[in-house]
């Protein structure tokens, strides 16, 4: 099974440059090929670098900075956070999670296109919660009772379509639906991917890969009920 990004060990302050890049590829939850393409460098390279074969240069770390927005000074030295947070995100957080006034399975527009300022309706400061996620609706029965009618689910889009979870669930969003579903392996057909209804009175979907615009993994799913 892969590892969430939580169950990732934070290097400490003792650990090489070289631990701290192997970190930073394993919470991207990318192979190696897939990293060096994200900050544009040789896969040979890349891994000449994690083996320790080829020193790991200033002109690399900036690279590093750039691509990823991490801490210079962690990387190098160790110290502070991999990711530092702007006055803007910290404001962010204290406020919690956005709530906005959109229905995740209704329509067909890009849902990230609809993240405006005049649509959101409140915000969600729970501590499972992660204040940069939006937080939209879920309607109709199609994953009750995991997903319940007019529960909030709690979003993260996913940057890369070809590296899924299986078994997660998701927010599929295809040309004409958007769709919350568990994204299961297709057993024969690699080009393709079952979208899977917790609800037992729906059929499963197969869907090609191709035709699936962007994904969004379902970090949270908050039932309304239980925050009356």
């Amino acid at each position: 099974m892969e590892k969430l990004v939580k169950d990732v060990p934070m290097p400490d302050a003792s650990a090489t440059k070289v631990d701290r890049l192997k970190f930073l590829v394993d919470i991207s939850r990318r192979s190696q090929a897939q990293f060096s393409t994200l900050i544009g460098i040789d896969p040979s390279a890349m891994s000449r670098l994690l083996s320790g074969k080829m020193p790991i240069t200033d002109q690399f770390a900036n690279r590093l900075v750039v691509n990823l927005g991490i801490s210079k000074k962690w990387f190098t030295d160790g110290e502070g956070v991999p990711f530092p947070r702007t006055k803007e995100q910290e404001q962010v957080s204290r406020r919690g999670a956005a709530v906005y006034d959109i229905d995740a399975t209704a329509g067909a527009a890009p849902i990230s296109s609809m993240f405006a300022s005049n649509r959101i309706i409140g915000y969600l400061n729970i501590p499972s919660i992660n204040p940069e996620c939006p937080v939209v609706r879920v309607s109709g029965d199609s994953m009750e009772p995991v997903v319940p009618n007019g529960s909030l689910i709690s979003i993260r889009e996913v940057r890369d379509p070809s590296i899924i979870l299986w078994g997660n669930i998701y927010l599929v969003e295809l040309e004409d639906y958007r769709m919350v579903k568990y994204v299961r392996r297709h057993p024969e057909d690699p080009s393709k991917v079952i979208l899977h209804s917790s609800n037992p009175s729906y059929d499963d979907i197969d869907v090609p890969r191709n035709s699936v615009l962007r994904l969004f993994l379902v970090e949270n799913v908050i039932n309304c009920s239980t925050l009356v």
